[in-house]
């Protein structure tokens, strides 16, 4: 359905708030692979020129970025640095929460928060589980690359081409720290979590330990966070991996439920 446009006689200020507004809304539902500039045009109701300038101003500031090969539109990176100032107002951490102890409690095992900033997954909560031996070794406002901890990973996996294309070369030359691990060596790890249906990556982030996540969806499909369930490696087995993942979904629906009502 063709997002309503505002009537002809409403004052320009207010039209033109809502025409950007409704211009972002398609560019976040068609963030994969993008929108083409006669599309935005039509999608919004505009004039082509009218259309033109509004994505020319909004790409100024950042609002939108230009793809220079596919020469589609798509959010820019300002509206991701505004949804992180805003997500505080949401209490991601306090609607998470319930669901970290549920799966902390089923499993015996730490269960964690992370949020992307930049290139990096930030860890913003954890719940350690009842099993003797835990894995807290990544601490509430630790950074990685993302891709590197289960959390990261289930971020990346959940972006388009073009944003893990970005994403990986930008956290290229940080890879190093962290094993034998390198570009074409999380460029694979992509592939096989969305191949799997959910991240899973051990002895990087943390030697020892194995984890998987899953991404927490926004309205629009983009990942806004991730949770993540992490043991030794030589418990987190594929058989235990399998085992766990159902109530590791069932806690990613209940928070997007939670969020997104």
């Amino acid at each position: 359905m063709k997002p309503s446009i505002p009537p002809a006689k409403a004052p320009s200020g207010t039209q033109g708030v809502a025409r950007v507004v409704t211009l972002l809304k398609l560019l976040a539902q068609h963030r994969d692979p993008g929108l083409r500039f006669v599309d935005v045009a039509r999608l919004c109701g505009l004039e082509q020129p009218t259309a033109h300038r509004m994505l020319k101003a909004l790409e100024r500031e950042e609002m939108v970025a230009r793809d220079p090969v596919t020469r589609r539109y798509r959010l820019g990176p300002l509206v991701f640095e505004l949804g992180l100032a805003a997500a505080g107002d949401f209490n991601l951490v306090d609607v998470c929460r319930p669901s970290l102890r549920r799966l902390a409690d089923a499993t015996g095992d730490t269960a964690f928060l992370f949020i992307r900033r930049g290139h990096d997954a930030v860890c913003i909560d954890r719940i350690q589980g009842h099993y003797p031996i835990q894995t807290p070794v990544v601490i509430v406002g630790s950074r990685q690359p993302l891709g590197v901890n289960a959390g990261g990973l289930a971020i990346l996996q959940a972006l388009s081409e073009e944003e893990v294309a970005e994403a990986v070369a930008a956290v290229s030359a940080r890879l190093g720290a962290y094993g034998e691990f390198d570009e074409l060596d999380l460029r694979q790890a992509v592939v096989e979590a969305r191949k799997r249906g959910y991240a899973a990556i051990g002895e990087k982030a943390v030697p020892g330990v194995t984890a998987i996540g899953l991404p927490v969806r926004n309205a629009y499909g983009a990942p806004a966070a991730a949770l993540t369930i992490a043991a030794t490696s030589n418990r987190m087995t594929a058989k235990r991996q399998q085992e766990i993942l159902p109530a590791l979904q069932q806690e990613v629906l209940t928070v997007q439920r939670l969020l997104y009502r």
